[in-house]
């Protein structure tokens, strides 16, 4: 079985004094401003494409690890991942960046780093990736 997940963006003007809305039609979580210059230069009130893949990313890879320890029969206790997806304007999207912090009972450091880089070259959103770096810094707890 398969899942479609829909998003809807609707954009007003040009590209450097327009700006849009996002809205995340499958869950219904919410509507949610983007723009150029939050886009180009950061923004604290402001979402962006980069923010939700990182979302997209960290959760992916949480899931995918999590998957991944209980297979070796060391299920997590927590996983905490960040993304970090960096955008260089006039070049695109150059990387993305996960931090892991995770509790795993039982699991020796060897284990823990093997199986976390086997959940990132896993991960659906790495592979739909592919085209930029990913770099993987992870911390067993």
């Amino acid at each position: 079985m398969s899942v479609t997940s829909e998003a809807t963006t609707v954009w007003n003007g040009s590209l450097a004094e327009g700006s849009g809305n996002v809205t995340f039609d499958s869950s219904h979580i919410g509507t949610f401003g983007i723009d150029w210059k939050a886009r180009s230069e950061g923004s604290s009130s402001t979402t962006t494409p980069e923010e939700l893949i990182a979302a997209a990313h960290a959760s992916c890879f949480s899931m995918a690890f999590s998957h991944a320890l209980t297979q070796h029969g060391t299920p997590p206790e927590s996983i905490r991942c960040s993304a970090a997806v960096t955008f260089v304007p006039g070049t695109g999207i150059t990387g993305s960046h996960l931090n892991v912090e995770a509790t795993v009972p039982g699991l020796s450091a060897e284990d823990f780093d093997r199986i976390s880089a086997e959940a990132k070259a896993g991960c659906p959103v790495s592979a739909a990736l592919a085209g930029i770096e990913i770099t993987l810094e992870a911390t067993l707890a």
